[in-house]
């Protein structure tokens, strides 16, 4: 069974031997944000796919805010960059859930929370606490605070 992380490296060697840099810094770069989580602690270990997941999120999000910060720069080139790396890297998360999905599964959870009695500011976490199960990797969390929040104030 192929491991998350050994797809990675297949990944970056095809990406080496065709000559596209792009992906290729970007699957290094990756790489080493995995093995230096795996070095992270007392003792080395294999990460988990899902840890690798976790590695991948938090990398393209990185990338992410460095497009914007680099568009409010006005370096229009580097944010083209980073935007293609961040894209890249989605390529190996799960795909994301919609805005109407997100919204569906946010609704349900309001509901279930005020039924358990989930009142005011209380209930934000009482409504994430049942959200964040159901969306883990599938949403952002600031995305889904943002749902959560809207549907809350009704």
């Amino acid at each position: 069974m192929t491991t998350l992380k050994s797809k990675l490296q297949e990944d970056l060697n095809a990406a080496i031997r065709e000559r596209d840099e792009l992906r290729s810094s970007t699957l290094r770069l990756t790489l080493t944000a995995i093995t230096k989580e795996e070095v992270a602690g007392k003792e080395k270990r294999e990460l988990s796919d899902d840890e690798v997941l976790k590695v991948i999120t938090k990398e393209a999000k990185k990338r992410r805010e460095a497009a914007d910060a680099f568009e409010q720069g006005g370096r229009a080139e580097s944010a083209e960059r980073e935007k293609a790396e961040g894209e890249l890297l989605a390529t190996y998360l799960p795909k994301q859930l919609s805005d109407a999905e997100l919204n569906e599964i946010v609704a349900q959870a309001v509901q279930e929370a005020r039924a358990a009695g989930a009142e005011g500011p209380r209930a934000m976490g009482a409504v994430m606490k049942i959200v964040n199960p159901k969306v883990a990797g599938l949403a952002e969390g600031g995305r889904v605070a943002a749902v959560v929040k809207q549907l809350l104030a009704g």
